[in-house]
């Protein structure tokens, strides 16, 4: 036995997750994207080192999470991105669950503080045969692993 048997213990697929969000009843997401934090840095040349420059760390970002869904007779998105446009803003928070091979929870993305920022409707073209899907991206304070 490998001493890296271990240490792959358990690689999960991207397909079994869902979508909560406080106080919202709405349909299961299809994809799910902007689960990315990235911290920016302030480079800085220091006099008689010319190999290098030194990197140091700045402020901390979290980029809008995207959620997308096949369009339903739900108004639920709507609603809450149009209280943003009429200058009524309600924050919520959530989770990304993910489920690993027998529907186990196998990690939790918690966000906090979010709201929409963009809501997209459906592209529509009568030649193909397509799910409508919706989208809509949530500014947040960022999120945490569970």
């Amino acid at each position: 036995m490998s001493d890296l048997d271990g240490f792959y213990s358990k690689v999960v697929g991207n397909y079994r997750f869902m979508v909560e969000i406080e106080h919202l009843l709405v349909a299961s997401f299809s994809e799910v994207s902007g689960l990315v934090v990235e911290t920016e840095l302030e480079q800085y040349n220091e006099g008689g080192v010319n190999e290098y420059a030194h990197q140091l760390p700045m402020r901390t970002k979290h980029v809008p999470i995207i959620l997308k869904h096949g369009l339903t007779d739900s108004y639920e998105l709507w609603d809450w991105y149009n209280d943003v446009v009429q200058g009524k803003i309600v924050r919520r928070s959530g989770s990304i669950i993910l489920f690993d091979e027998q529907f186990r929870e196998f990690r939790r993305w918690t966000f906090n503080d979010a709201f929409p920022s963009k809501w997209v409707g459906p592209d529509l073209n009568a030649s193909v045969s397509e799910v409508a899907i919706e989208q809509i991206e949530l500014v947040h304070n960022g999120f945490k692993l569970l």
